[in-house]
Parts: structure tokens; sequence; C-alpha cells
């Protein structure tokens, strides 16, 4: 798997692929999207300047819209015979509990962008979680 989505999907140092990046679960909402200050196997500093994530707030904007519209493209595909006012709730409804989730997404995505893979961080510090 390439190693910058499975930085994403694992939420990952984007690094050296094994450090935990997130200080708690994407659904812990007292921590939600806490990023830890460094990665705990290679040490990259996760927040090299202050405010680094507020562009996350590009990537969050574009998840959404992309969830959304491939919701309702699905729902009116498969469910069409169901009235406009229930997809509309149903997809509220997805939208909120999704919430946290395309939250930790977008900072993940974001620091991919900047932050990247080193087969030697890997190597040197490879290793359990």
């Amino acid at each position: 798997m390439m190693p910058k989505l499975y930085s994403i999907v694992k939420l990952r140092c984007p690094k050296c692929l094994h450090g935990k990046f997130f200080e708690s679960h994407v659904y812990d909402l007292k921590r939600i999207g806490n990023v830890l200050d460094n990665c705990p196997k290679c040490k990259t500093n996760y927040i090299p300047e202050p405010g680094f994530y507020f562009g996350a707030m590009y990537v969050s904007y574009a998840l959404g819209v992309a969830i959304f519209v491939a919701i309702w493209v699905g729902a009116n595909l498969f469910f069409s015979a169901v009235s406009v006012w229930i997809q509309i709730s149903i997809l509220t409804g997805l939208i909120i509990i999704l919430s946290p989730l395309i939250f930790a997404l977008s900072k993940i995505i974001y620091a991919n962008i900047f932050i990247h893979y080193d087969k030697e961080a890997n190597k040197k510090k490879g290793g359990d979680n």
C-alpha cells in the first residue's frame, strides 16, 4: 500500500508509518482532533508552526462535500421513492455522526501533504504500535 494512503487510513505518522498521530480515538469527544506534538517513534514534529492545521479546514470542507454528494446520489439512485425531506434528514444525521471522522481525516491528510515518508525513519524506528 502507498505510504501516504497507509498513514491516512491507519492514522499513523506520515514519516515513519508507525507512531500514533492523534492523542486518542477519533470519537473521544473530550480530546477530539488533538494531534500529538511529536511522533512517539521517529520524533517527527507534527505541529511545525502555530496554526498549522487551519489549512485542514479546506480539506474538511472538501471531504464533507464529497461525502454529502456521494450519499445524496446513492440515495437518489437506490431510494428514489423516498421523499426528499427524509433523504435530507438521513444526510444530516450521517454528516453529524461522521463529523469527528471527517475532522480527523482532514488533519492527517493535511499533514501528509507537508510531511513525507522516509524509508530510513521507518527502518530505524520501526516496531510495534
